[in-house]
């Protein structure tokens, strides 16, 4: 606006000499020494605000002593206008309180003020207001236009906020096993007739054959522990732990055998012997009624030498002959456990289930069910389901809050939010209040909710986002981090960063009309009249109403010759 910072000081100049009678002929004469310069050129909206700002010289000899004179600023709309600050300027003899102008050398100045932004704004003229006086003379000026119109391309910014979700907790399978247990008898590993019609080795057979008819349960491993009762020499009792493994395996081989089974085979039995059960003999004691258990289970602590510990129990004669028929006894064993895996619903019976039958699902199965489509409204109806539940926690509505703000619901979708905000304040809870407070237009609450939330990638997207309506725009760009959207390609936009905007917008594969504006507006800020005109061209095509918009935007004040559209 170097021009019409000219016309500021001049008119207030000719304001000067008019009251103090010096002569039209010699301020035009002497108006380019003025060397004024205001900005920007246009106007244009910066976080919700107008600024302008001049500066510039009076030469010397320039300014009569005895002069004062305002000068105003005012932006004309259609229904109103609304005035910049009033600068006043007055020679060394004036009364006043204006900006003394020494006559003789003269004086840099500088001007600066800031309006709020309307929208009627967008279509206006920018006029100067003069008044002058020297002792009882005045003089009110016809207002001169400095200026037209508004930029207002930070409006152009998308709600893009981005949402966090929350993932369920949906275990696919339960971790379970099958055990049978042989007992011996001291010091053998012969396996007796009688435990091998124990109820445990028949059911353990039965139920590795029903393995093979259900898909649900899935053998992931058979492992044979073995052990000895902590008597007798520890070098013996490894070897007889060994031992009693491999008549366990017998065990299982002939039951494997017997039954038929074809879903198992002996040769991926693992035998895992482990020597004397000290383990098993400390939980045997303090589960006892034996009367001097305290002291057994002292020696246990105090003593970590195993044959110490033994010959401190024997010592004990008359509770070691108790031990010996109450303890001993179960600890010669080996235990056949079969390892498996009881399996949920799979992927395709939950989502069947969760379109027709919801609330026969649990709170986790209906998290993943609605978690497995696409479908936004079969994705509302299971979340409705699962929020219902009795043990839901705030997951299932934030998620619910995300669908509905996909599907542009945003009441629906603050209310979800609200809920699950109330049940647990998460990074997720708190960023989505975030959003819908942001898009209701309170930027500062929702820069509450979104520090609360903390600095996830998506959470200093949102934060940029209010940095961009609040015209901070290189915070913003520090703030996107890695996204390249719209948003990110018009804040680089504003930053003067063309080059940057017009990469982030191809690397965002937007494709829309508005996109295609800000294209046109970026080649018109590098001044490539035939991108302006083809760009617009595209958008006008996608979105009719940005034909109107142009025209009137004056982004391309200097291409609208070419605007043919």
């Amino acid at each position: 606006m170097k021009r019409n910072g000219l016309y500021l000081m001049l008119a207030v100049a000719t304001s000067v000499a008019i009251v103090s009678c010096n002569g039209l002929k010699k301020m035009d004469k002497l108006k380019e020494e003025l060397g004024a310069d205001s900005t920007p050129d246009p106007l244009e909206v910066h976080g919700d605000s107008i600024d302008l700002k001049i500066t510039g010289k009076f030469p010397e000899k320039y300014f009569a002593k005895k002069v004062y004179a305002e000068s105003t600023p005012v932006l004309v709309y259609e229904g109103g206008e609304t005035a910049f600050k009033m600068k006043a300027f007055q020679g060394e003899k004036a009364v006043g309180n204006g900006d003394v102008i020494p006559y003789k050398t003269g004086k840099s100045f500088s001007y600066e003020s800031t309006i709020g932004y309307k929208p009627a704004m967008d279509n206006s003229t920018l006029q100067l207001r003069i008044y002058g006086k020297q002792g009882s003379k005045e003089a009110t000026f016809d207002p001169m236009v400095i200026g037209t119109g508004v930029i207002t391309t930070p409006y152009l910014m998308k709600n893009d906020d981005k949402t966090l979700g929350c993932t369920d907790k949906f275990i696919p399978f339960v971790e379970k096993k099958q055990e049978a247990i042989v007992n011996f008898d001291y010091n053998s590993s012969a396996l007796k007739p009688a435990e091998l019609k124990q109820a445990d080795i028949t059911d353990l057979g039965k139920f590795i054959d029903s393995c093979s008819r259900n898909p649900k349960l899935v053998i992931t491993s058979i492992v044979i522990e073995s052990y000895a009762s902590p008597e007798g020499e520890l070098m013996l009792n490894d070897g007889l732990a060994q031992e009693r493994a491999e008549a366990g395996k017998k065990v299982l081989a002939d039951i494997i055998k017997k039954m038929k089974l074809t879903n198992v085979t002996i040769e991926n039995v693992t035998l895992t012997p482990k020597g004397e059960d000290w383990d098993g003999f400390s939980q045997a004691m303090t589960s006892s009624n034996i009367e001097d258990r305290n002291i057994i289970l002292n020696v246990l602590q105090m003593t970590k030498d195993f044959q110490q510990r033994e010959k401190e129990i024997k010592n004990i004669s008359k509770t070691y002959t108790e031990i010996q028929k109450v303890i001993f006894p179960a600890l010669r064993r080996a235990t056949i456990r079969v390892n498996y895996k009881e399996m949920g619903y799979t992927d395709q019976e939950l989502l069947a289930i969760g379109t027709s039958n919801p609330s026969s699902l649990k709170y986790e199965e209906l998290m993943k069910a609605a978690s497995l489509t696409d479908n936004l409204d079969q994705k509302v109806s299971i979340y409705k389901a699962a929020v219902a539940k009795s043990d839901a926690d705030y997951r299932a509505s934030t998620n619910l809050g995300n669908v509905y703000y996909m599907q542009n619901k945003m009441a629906d979708a603050e209310q979800a939010w609200s809920k699950a905000y109330s049940l647990k304040k998460t990074a997720e809870t708190s960023n989505n209040m975030g959003v819908a407070t942001r898009i209701k237009g309170d930027r500062k609450g929702a820069l509450t909710y979104l520090n609360e939330a903390g600095s996830a990638p998506e959470t200093n997207y949102n934060k940029g986002l209010i940095d961009i309506q609040n015209g901070n725009y290189s915070a913003a760009i520090s703030k996107f981090g890695s996204y390249k959207t719209f948003n990110t390609a018009l804040a680089k936009v504003l930053n003067k960063d063309n080059s940057g905007a017009s990469s982030d917008l191809d690397a965002s594969k937007d494709s829309s009309g508005l996109a295609d504006y800000l294209r046109a507006i970026i080649a018109a800020r590098s001044n490539e009249s035939s991108a302006v005109v083809n760009n617009l061209k595209s958008a006008v095509q996608k979105d009719a109403a940005l034909g109107a918009k142009a025209k009137k935007d004056l982004e391309f004040r200097n291409f609208k010759d070419a605007m043919n559209f």
